[in-house]
């Protein structure tokens, strides 16, 4: 019997989110959401307020950016951590490869509380996990086409979104512990 390399994949993201991340994302406020650790982090603000060189988003609340990104990075809120995950991680990803909505940091509709954030990622991480358990080997063996990825598998794309996550929502929950004892 050989090994079902989709439900591993998904084991590995899903356990990390129900055992660690989710949980930990409890209790989530607005002012932990928007709380800026350092001067000039990034984060999401309301619409003509950016202090980033550019600003995205298609509502009331844009996505501080630039292009090219600054030399080092700035330091980002858990707000920006959201809508990068909602978006450059999943949304985008969802939407290229499962014919998800269509989804960009420039039109995305970028939440302006902590609970409207846990919502979007509540949905997208849904239909994230709907989609790779669609995939099945064969999905994950083919190539993914993802940019800079060359022939890499979908697999190969799976573990990296993986990995996003779990890294992006540790730095979240480095930041509401740093919050906490500010």
């Amino acid at each position: 019997m050989g090994t079902d390399w989709n439900a591993q994949l998904r084991q590995q993201l899903d356990q990390h989110w129900r055992s660690r991340l989710r949980p930990r994302l409890a209790g989530l406020t607005d002012d932990e959401y928007f709380w800026e650790p350092v001067p000039d982090s990034w984060s999401v603000r309301p619409r003509g307020t950016s202090n980033a060189s550019m600003a995205a988003g298609g509502g009331d609340m844009v996505f501080d950016w630039a292009y090219p990104a600054p030399d080092p990075p700035p330091v980002t809120t858990i707000a920006w951590r959201f809508g990068h995950i909602i978006v450059g991680v999943l949304g985008m990803r969802l939407a290229r490869h499962f014919q998800g909505a269509p989804m960009d940091y420039l039109r995305h509709h970028y939440a302006g509380s902590a609970a409207e954030a846990l919502s979007q990622l509540d949905t997208i991480y849904g239909q994230w996990a709907s989609a790779v358990a669609g995939l099945g080997q064969d999905g994950l063996a083919r190539p993914s086409g993802e940019e800079g990825y060359g022939d890499d598998s979908m697999g190969a794309l799976v573990l990296h979104i993986n990995r996003e996550v779990i890294h992006h929502g540790a730095e979240i929950a480095l930041l509401r512990d740093l919050y906490l004892r500010r």
